[in-house]
Protein backbone atom coordinates (compact mmCIF):
# COMPACT_ATOMS: atom_id res chain seq x y z
CA UNK A 1 0.00 0.00 0.00
CA UNK A 2 1.23 3.49 -1.17
CA UNK A 3 1.30 6.84 0.67
CA UNK A 4 -0.72 9.45 -0.08
CA UNK A 5 0.41 12.93 -0.45
CA UNK A 6 -1.82 13.47 2.94
CA UNK A 7 0.08 10.37 4.60
CA UNK A 8 3.17 12.19 3.33
CA UNK A 9 2.48 15.96 4.82
CA UNK A 10 1.49 14.21 7.99
CA UNK A 11 4.70 11.64 8.23
CA UNK A 12 7.05 15.27 7.47
CA UNK A 13 4.76 17.09 10.11
CA UNK A 14 5.62 14.39 12.45
CA UNK A 15 9.74 15.32 11.49
CA UNK A 16 8.82 19.06 11.01
CA UNK A 17 12.35 19.93 12.41
CA UNK A 18 14.56 17.45 10.70
CA UNK A 19 12.49 18.59 7.54
CA UNK A 20 13.65 22.09 8.38
CA UNK A 21 17.26 21.79 9.42
CA UNK A 22 17.63 20.28 5.48
CA UNK A 23 15.38 22.79 3.57
CA UNK A 24 15.41 25.89 5.17
CA UNK A 25 18.86 25.13 6.90
CA UNK A 26 19.56 29.35 6.83
CA UNK A 27 16.95 29.44 9.75
CA UNK A 28 16.86 28.62 13.43
CA UNK A 29 14.88 27.02 16.07
CA UNK A 30 13.59 29.36 18.73
CA UNK A 31 11.51 27.63 21.40
CA UNK A 32 8.12 25.39 19.38
CA UNK A 33 9.13 27.40 15.99
CA UNK A 34 11.41 27.25 12.58
CA UNK A 35 12.60 30.83 12.11
CA UNK A 36 13.76 31.56 8.80
CA UNK A 37 12.74 34.40 6.17
CA UNK A 38 10.96 33.01 3.34
CA UNK A 39 9.75 29.81 1.82
CA UNK A 40 12.88 30.18 -0.23
CA UNK A 41 15.25 29.34 2.37
CA UNK A 42 16.47 33.15 2.73
CA UNK A 43 17.95 34.51 5.94
CA UNK A 44 15.10 36.36 8.25
CA UNK A 45 12.53 35.42 10.85
CA UNK A 46 9.59 36.44 8.89
CA UNK A 47 8.58 32.93 8.26
CA UNK A 48 7.71 30.51 11.33
CA UNK A 49 7.16 26.72 11.18
CA UNK A 50 5.27 25.22 13.67
CA UNK A 51 7.71 22.33 15.09
CA UNK A 52 5.37 20.36 17.48
CA UNK A 53 2.06 20.35 19.09
CA UNK A 54 3.04 20.94 22.50
CA UNK A 55 2.89 24.85 24.16
CA UNK A 56 -1.12 24.98 23.18
CA UNK A 57 -2.38 27.03 20.62
CA UNK A 58 -4.37 25.82 17.29
CA UNK A 59 -1.21 25.79 15.24
CA UNK A 60 -0.26 21.94 14.01
CA UNK A 61 2.98 20.58 13.41
CA UNK A 62 4.77 21.51 10.07
CA UNK A 63 2.15 24.33 9.32
CA UNK A 64 3.70 27.50 8.74
CA UNK A 65 2.82 31.20 7.82
CA UNK A 66 5.14 33.91 6.32
CA UNK A 67 4.27 37.09 8.22
CA UNK A 68 5.89 39.09 5.47
CA UNK A 69 3.25 38.07 2.83
CA UNK A 70 0.10 36.07 4.31
CA UNK A 71 1.21 33.14 2.64
CA UNK A 72 0.79 29.68 4.54
CA UNK A 73 1.15 25.99 3.86
CA UNK A 74 2.77 22.45 5.27
CA UNK A 75 5.93 21.11 4.61
CA UNK A 76 5.17 19.77 0.94
CA UNK A 77 5.17 23.30 0.30
CA UNK A 78 8.65 24.26 1.82
CA UNK A 79 9.91 21.37 -0.52
CA UNK A 80 8.63 22.64 -3.61
CA UNK A 81 9.39 26.00 -3.06
CA UNK A 82 12.85 25.61 -2.04
CA UNK A 83 13.60 22.74 -4.82
CA UNK A 84 11.76 24.42 -7.68
CA UNK A 85 9.48 22.11 -8.50
CA UNK A 86 6.88 22.92 -10.75
CA UNK A 87 4.98 19.61 -10.34
CA UNK A 88 3.62 17.53 -7.74
CA UNK A 89 4.90 14.38 -8.33
CA UNK A 90 8.51 16.00 -8.31
CA UNK A 91 7.68 17.00 -4.61
CA UNK A 92 6.52 13.79 -3.23
CA UNK A 93 9.45 12.35 -4.76
CA UNK A 94 11.74 14.28 -2.96
CA UNK A 95 9.68 14.06 0.32
CA UNK A 96 9.56 10.05 -0.42
CA UNK A 97 13.23 9.75 -0.66
CA UNK A 98 13.59 12.32 2.59
CA UNK A 99 11.39 9.81 4.76
CA UNK A 100 13.02 6.87 3.29
CA UNK A 101 9.69 5.49 1.60
CA UNK A 102 9.45 3.28 -1.37
CA UNK A 103 9.32 4.90 -4.58
CA UNK A 104 5.81 5.55 -5.83
CA UNK A 105 4.71 3.95 -9.08
CA UNK A 106 4.55 6.11 -12.05
CA UNK A 107 0.76 7.53 -12.06
CA UNK A 108 -0.51 10.77 -13.71
CA UNK A 109 -0.93 13.49 -10.77
CA UNK A 110 -2.18 15.94 -13.21
CA UNK A 111 0.61 17.50 -14.58
CA UNK A 112 2.00 20.97 -13.24
CA UNK A 113 0.14 22.27 -10.54
CA UNK A 114 0.54 25.53 -8.93
CA UNK A 115 1.09 25.48 -4.94
CA UNK A 116 -1.69 26.66 -2.74
CA UNK A 117 0.60 29.10 -1.26
CA UNK A 118 1.46 30.77 -4.74
CA UNK A 119 -2.09 31.01 -5.88
CA UNK A 120 -3.13 33.62 -3.24
CA UNK A 121 -0.01 35.39 -3.16
CA UNK A 122 -0.39 35.87 -6.82
CA UNK A 123 -4.23 36.98 -6.88
CA UNK A 124 -2.10 39.82 -4.24
CA UNK A 125 0.59 40.75 -6.80
CA UNK A 126 -1.92 41.19 -9.25
CA UNK A 127 -4.12 43.37 -7.07
CA UNK A 128 -1.38 45.53 -6.16
CA UNK A 129 0.04 46.25 -9.53
CA UNK A 130 -3.13 47.28 -10.66
CA UNK A 131 -3.67 49.55 -7.97
CA UNK A 132 -0.12 51.46 -8.64
CA UNK A 133 0.02 54.00 -11.04
CA UNK A 134 3.22 54.88 -13.43
CA UNK A 135 6.26 55.94 -11.35
CA UNK A 136 6.72 59.25 -13.59
CA UNK A 137 7.09 62.80 -11.34
CA UNK A 138 6.29 60.39 -8.18
CA UNK A 139 8.00 59.61 -4.77
CA UNK A 140 9.52 56.83 -6.28
CA UNK A 141 11.57 58.45 -9.29
CA UNK A 142 12.70 60.99 -6.62
CA UNK A 143 14.08 58.27 -4.54
CA UNK A 144 15.15 56.47 -7.30
CA UNK A 145 17.15 59.99 -8.53
CA UNK A 146 18.88 60.16 -5.05
CA UNK A 147 20.58 56.79 -6.24
CA UNK A 148 21.90 57.77 -9.41
CA UNK A 149 19.40 56.78 -10.93
CA UNK A 150 17.30 59.18 -13.44
CA UNK A 151 16.82 57.02 -16.93
CA UNK A 152 13.83 55.41 -15.76
CA UNK A 153 11.29 56.20 -18.97
CA UNK A 154 10.22 53.16 -20.48
CA UNK A 155 10.72 51.21 -17.53
CA UNK A 156 7.61 49.91 -17.54
CA UNK A 157 7.98 46.92 -15.13
CA UNK A 158 8.27 50.21 -12.26
CA UNK A 159 5.30 51.43 -11.05
CA UNK A 160 4.50 53.73 -7.42
CA UNK A 161 1.82 53.43 -5.04
CA UNK A 162 1.37 56.07 -2.66
CA UNK A 163 -0.34 54.02 0.57
CA UNK A 164 1.30 50.46 0.32
CA UNK A 165 0.55 47.86 3.21
CA UNK A 166 3.19 47.01 5.18
CA UNK A 167 2.82 44.44 8.10
CA UNK A 168 5.28 45.05 10.54
CA UNK A 169 7.61 42.12 11.89
CA UNK A 170 8.42 41.21 15.32
CA UNK A 171 11.78 43.19 15.06
CA UNK A 172 9.78 46.66 13.66
CA UNK A 173 9.42 48.83 17.13
CA UNK A 174 5.74 49.26 18.43
CA UNK A 175 3.15 51.42 16.97
CA UNK A 176 4.87 51.31 13.46
CA UNK A 177 3.08 52.88 11.00
CA UNK A 178 0.87 50.06 8.57
CA UNK A 179 1.09 51.85 5.23
CA UNK A 180 3.80 54.12 3.28
CA UNK A 181 4.81 55.30 -0.30
CA UNK A 182 6.40 52.19 -2.21
CA UNK A 183 8.46 51.77 -5.43
CA UNK A 184 6.47 48.66 -6.87
CA UNK A 185 8.52 46.50 -9.28
CA UNK A 186 6.44 43.45 -12.18
CA UNK A 187 8.07 40.21 -11.48
CA UNK A 188 7.63 37.94 -14.54
CA UNK A 189 8.57 35.02 -16.26
CA UNK A 190 10.13 34.67 -20.04
CA UNK A 191 6.98 35.13 -21.92
CA UNK A 192 6.27 38.29 -19.95
CA UNK A 193 3.04 37.00 -17.85
CA UNK A 194 3.37 38.78 -14.11
CA UNK A 195 4.28 35.85 -11.58
CA UNK A 196 4.79 38.30 -8.19
CA UNK A 197 5.76 41.67 -7.45
CA UNK A 198 8.33 43.55 -5.42
CA UNK A 199 7.83 46.40 -3.18
CA UNK A 200 10.27 48.90 -1.82
CA UNK A 201 8.47 51.27 1.21
CA UNK A 202 9.84 54.35 1.07
CA UNK A 203 10.57 57.43 3.72
CA UNK A 204 7.64 60.26 2.95
CA UNK A 205 10.48 62.69 2.08
CA UNK A 206 11.63 60.18 -0.81
CA UNK A 207 15.08 60.10 -0.10
CA UNK A 208 15.73 56.95 1.51
CA UNK A 209 13.71 53.71 2.47
CA UNK A 210 11.45 53.92 4.83
CA UNK A 211 12.74 53.24 8.94
CA UNK A 212 11.46 49.66 8.72
CA UNK A 213 12.77 46.27 9.56
CA UNK A 214 12.07 45.47 6.67
CA UNK A 215 11.42 48.30 3.76
CA UNK A 216 12.11 45.46 0.64
CA UNK A 217 9.52 42.62 0.51
CA UNK A 218 8.44 40.12 -2.88
CA UNK A 219 5.59 38.51 -3.30
CA UNK A 220 4.11 35.66 -5.72
CA UNK A 221 5.62 33.18 -7.51
CA UNK A 222 9.62 34.32 -8.15
CA UNK A 223 11.05 31.10 -8.79
CA UNK A 224 12.72 31.66 -12.74
CA UNK A 225 11.19 34.71 -13.17
CA UNK A 226 13.01 38.53 -12.36
CA UNK A 227 12.02 41.85 -12.78
CA UNK A 228 12.80 42.90 -16.44
CA UNK A 229 13.79 46.03 -18.29
CA UNK A 230 14.22 45.97 -21.74
CA UNK A 231 12.78 43.17 -24.51
CA UNK A 232 14.61 40.06 -24.22
CA UNK A 233 17.53 39.28 -26.61
CA UNK A 234 20.84 36.87 -27.22
CA UNK A 235 22.61 38.92 -25.27
CA UNK A 236 21.60 40.12 -21.40
CA UNK A 237 22.61 41.27 -18.61
CA UNK A 238 21.27 39.99 -14.80
CA UNK A 239 21.58 40.39 -11.55
CA UNK A 240 19.96 40.31 -7.64
CA UNK A 241 18.93 43.86 -6.94
CA UNK A 242 16.27 46.42 -8.92
CA UNK A 243 18.91 49.21 -8.34
CA UNK A 244 21.84 47.32 -9.03
CA UNK A 245 20.40 46.77 -12.72
CA UNK A 246 18.49 50.23 -12.83
CA UNK A 247 22.53 51.51 -12.61
CA UNK A 248 23.69 48.86 -15.32
CA UNK A 249 20.81 50.44 -17.36
CA UNK A 250 21.84 54.55 -16.59
CA UNK A 251 25.34 53.32 -18.64
CA UNK A 252 23.84 50.87 -21.34
CA UNK A 253 20.10 51.88 -21.71
CA UNK A 254 19.61 49.29 -24.79
CA UNK A 255 20.89 46.08 -22.84
CA UNK A 256 17.91 44.12 -21.86
CA UNK A 257 18.52 43.36 -18.02
CA UNK A 258 16.50 41.12 -15.40
CA UNK A 259 16.68 41.95 -11.55
CA UNK A 260 16.34 38.42 -10.07
CA UNK A 261 16.01 40.40 -6.36
CA UNK A 262 18.16 37.72 -4.51
CA UNK A 263 21.29 35.76 -4.91
CA UNK A 264 18.86 32.48 -4.31
CA UNK A 265 16.64 33.23 -7.42
CA UNK A 266 19.29 34.67 -9.49
CA UNK A 267 20.76 31.12 -9.28
CA UNK A 268 17.56 29.82 -10.82
CA UNK A 269 16.96 32.43 -13.31
CA UNK A 270 15.18 30.73 -15.88
CA UNK A 271 17.21 31.61 -18.96
CA UNK A 272 14.74 33.23 -22.36
CA UNK A 273 14.90 31.49 -25.27
CA UNK A 274 17.25 32.15 -27.87
CA UNK A 275 19.73 33.91 -25.10
CA UNK A 276 23.33 33.16 -26.18
CA UNK A 277 25.47 35.97 -23.93
CA UNK A 278 24.59 36.77 -19.97
CA UNK A 279 26.32 38.88 -18.42
CA UNK A 280 25.74 38.69 -14.28
CA UNK A 281 26.46 41.26 -12.29
CA UNK A 282 28.20 40.37 -8.62
CA UNK A 283 27.36 41.48 -6.01
CA UNK A 284 30.66 41.42 -3.75
CA UNK A 285 29.51 38.95 -1.50
CA UNK A 286 29.99 35.33 -1.02
CA UNK A 287 26.27 34.75 -1.55
CA UNK A 288 26.78 36.87 -4.87
CA UNK A 289 29.96 35.00 -6.24
CA UNK A 290 27.77 31.82 -5.22
CA UNK A 291 25.08 32.24 -7.48
CA UNK A 292 27.21 33.16 -10.39
CA UNK A 293 29.08 29.62 -9.84
CA UNK A 294 25.61 28.17 -10.19
CA UNK A 295 24.12 30.05 -12.65
CA UNK A 296 27.44 29.45 -14.85
CA UNK A 297 26.97 25.31 -14.04
CA UNK A 298 23.39 25.52 -15.36
CA UNK A 299 23.81 27.93 -18.37
CA UNK A 300 26.73 25.37 -19.49
CA UNK A 301 23.91 22.74 -20.37
CA UNK A 302 21.73 25.00 -22.57
CA UNK A 303 24.23 26.44 -24.62
CA UNK A 304 24.43 30.33 -22.82
CA UNK A 305 28.17 32.13 -22.05
CA UNK A 306 28.14 33.63 -18.81
CA UNK A 307 30.50 36.54 -18.35
CA UNK A 308 31.05 38.04 -14.68
CA UNK A 309 30.77 42.11 -13.79
CA UNK A 310 32.26 43.12 -11.08
CA UNK A 311 31.36 46.33 -9.05
CA UNK A 312 34.49 48.09 -7.20
CA UNK A 313 32.51 48.65 -4.30
CA UNK A 314 29.62 45.89 -2.91
CA UNK A 315 27.16 46.12 -6.08
CA UNK A 316 27.00 48.82 -9.17
CA UNK A 317 24.61 51.05 -8.01
CA UNK A 318 27.22 51.62 -4.94
CA UNK A 319 29.70 52.49 -7.93
CA UNK A 320 27.24 54.88 -9.44
CA UNK A 321 26.40 57.33 -6.64
CA UNK A 322 30.37 57.15 -5.46
CA UNK A 323 31.60 57.84 -9.01
CA UNK A 324 29.04 58.86 -11.61
CA UNK A 325 27.64 57.40 -15.03
CA UNK A 326 30.97 58.14 -16.58
CA UNK A 327 33.31 56.11 -14.17
CA UNK A 328 30.86 53.23 -14.33
CA UNK A 329 31.32 52.91 -18.37
CA UNK A 330 34.52 53.02 -18.16
CA UNK A 331 34.16 49.92 -15.95
CA UNK A 332 31.95 48.11 -17.53
CA UNK A 333 34.06 48.24 -21.00
CA UNK A 334 36.90 47.05 -19.47
CA UNK A 335 34.42 43.56 -19.10
CA UNK A 336 32.06 43.25 -21.43
CA UNK A 337 33.51 41.67 -24.84
CA UNK A 338 34.54 44.16 -27.59
CA UNK A 339 31.64 43.69 -29.56
CA UNK A 340 29.37 44.18 -26.96
CA UNK A 341 30.63 47.38 -25.65
CA UNK A 342 30.74 48.84 -29.23
CA UNK A 343 27.33 48.11 -29.35
CA UNK A 344 26.36 48.89 -25.89
CA UNK A 345 28.24 51.58 -24.08
CA UNK A 346 28.99 53.29 -27.68
CA UNK A 347 31.21 56.48 -27.19
CA UNK A 348 29.96 56.86 -23.35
Amino acid sequence: MTASPSDIARRLADNAEAVCRRYLSTGKREGQYWLVGNVHNEPGRSLYVRLSGQGGGRALPGKWTDAASGEHGDLLDIIAATCGHACLADTLAEARRFLSLPAEPAISLGGPTQSRLGQSSLMAAQRLWAASRPIDASLGSTYLAARGITATAGCTALRFHPRCFYRAGADDRPGIRTAWPALIAAVTDTDGRLTGIHRTWLDPGGLAKAPVKTPRRAMGRLLGSGVRFGSAGKVMAAGEGIETMLSLHQAMPAMPLIAALSAAHLAALEFPRGLKRLYVACDNDPAGEGAFVRLSERAVGQGVETVALRAERDDFNSDLVAHGVGALSTRLNAQLRPCDAVRFLGDG
